[in-house]
């Protein structure tokens, strides 16, 4: 492993990974430099033939196209988003990344939050630890990086480090979460009834 004070390592592809349709049976991802990763096959006219069964449509493929070329964006380590580290026997080692939320501000939010997640995929999981600390935050746990951090941003949460706040910057290259469509705006007057 290196240091800290050498240089990274090149990585051998290079993000962004890219979708391209070369033809209308396959769908080619390719590395930053073009070189080509993975080919998915597929057919669009499988009603037609008795083996058309064995077969991926173009829609199944263009989506396992689509989440390979996000795993460069799943997988990468961003500097200043360090684990919580061990600790309290409830920490799970298999979620190592922890983000405190507001209360008040979850409990004035929850289905807003509860339902980005669930369009985004990112698993809400509460550990139960509340922490008092310039008001009173609740603290969740995810398993990848990037969905920590993608919570992080968008809910004003703060990152944990063992029992302390961490206040790194915003990454330059994360992707946004999806927003929800049709949501009412979120007005205060209303949510003290």
């Amino acid at each position: 492993m290196p240091s800290s004070d050498q240089p990274a390592t090149k990585r051998r592809f290079p993000p962004p990974w890219r979708i391209e349709r070369d033809s209308d049976e396959r769908f080619c991802v390719r590395d930053a430099n073009g070189f080509l990763l993975v080919t998915i096959y597929c057919r669009d006219d499988l009603q037609q033939w008795s083996f058309g069964r064995d077969h991926l449509t173009s829609d199944e493929a263009r989506r396992i196209a689509t989440a390979i070329a996000r795993l460069p964006d799943l997988l990468m380590q961003r500097q200043g988003f360090r684990p919580r580290g061990s600790g309290r026997p409830r920490w799970k080692p298999d979620r190592p990344y922890h983000v405190a939320i507001a209360d008040m501000f979850l409990r004035e939010r929850w289905d807003e939050i509860n339902a980005l997640c669930v369009l985004n995929g990112i698993p809400l999981d509460a550990t139960g630890e509340r922490i008092e600390r310039g008001g009173l935050w609740r603290v969740y746990e995810f398993a990848l990086q990037l969905h920590a951090i993608q919570f992080w941003d968008r809910f004003e949460g703060r990152w944990l480090c063992g029992e302390e706040f961490a206040h790194p910057e915003r990454p330059k290259d994360l992707p946004p979460m999806k927003e929800l469509t049709g949501w009412p705006a979120f007005d205060p007057k209303k949510a003290r009834r």
